[in-house]
């Protein structure tokens, strides 16, 4: 049996992955948790010394797990050595891993992390990252939990981004708009405010 995303996310500070860690630490030492939801733990555990440029660390945590014992934790170990890699600077060899991750977890019917794999492939795949971004939207947009629509927000925003920093100011403007939409619909408050911020820095470039 695998976790419910909401009991990461009360795990998850991704202002501090340090902080995350030792959480995730924490949970690991809880015998409440069988076989399944500790491996589960220990994807998100990688993630977070990734997230702190302990790429080696992270890797042979990944490589520990035993991805073959549930489906779920598979597409987690995908996306965790997808993310790794783009980290340590190689996007290039990470983008097979989301696309792997996106269609087992869309085959399995785990919106949240298809949406997630896909949310990674516009920032990974960088010379598709609108299509791969309207592909993210189309999915996450259509999705059961107001959790996973969230993914909206991050999509609409970076994609916002990049087209800024390509000089689309205009297009940048409306994709930070829709972020904004997506965020005060099913967001968080700092989801709202950061897309505030695009749309001010698209005004500021003359949008």
């Amino acid at each position: 049996m695998t976790l419910e995303q909401a009991t990461l996310d009360q795990l998850w500070d991704f202002q501090n992955p340090a902080a995350s860690e030792e959480a995730f630490r924490r949970a690991l030492a809880d015998p409440a948790y069988d076989g399944a939801e500790l491996a589960e733990l220990t994807t998100q555990l990688g993630r977070a010394i990734g997230l702190q440029g302990r790429f080696e660390e992270a890797d042979e945590l990944l490589d520990a797990i035993d991805a073959e014992q549930d489906p779920t934790i598979a597409v987690r170990v995908l996306l965790e050595r997808g993310r790794v890699l783009n980290s340590a600077g190689h996007a290039a060899m990470a983008v097979p891993l989301f696309e792997q991750a996106a269609e087992l977890g869309e085959h399995l019917g785990e919106e949240f992390l298809a949406a997630d794999a896909l949310h990674m492939l516009a920032l990974a795949d960088s010379g598709h990252a609108e299509s791969w971004t309207r592909a993210g939207v189309e999915y996450a947009s259509g999705a059961h939990s107001p959790r996973v629509q969230r993914w909206c927000v991050g999509l609409h925003g970076n994609l916002g981004w990049h087209l800024l920093d390509a000089g689309e100011v205009h297009r940048a403007l409306v994709e930070f708009q829709l972020a904004e939409q997506w965020a005060v619909r099913v967001g968080t408050p700092d989801q709202v405010e950061w897309a505030r911020r695009g749309i001010g820095a698209c005004r500021s470039a003359g949008a």
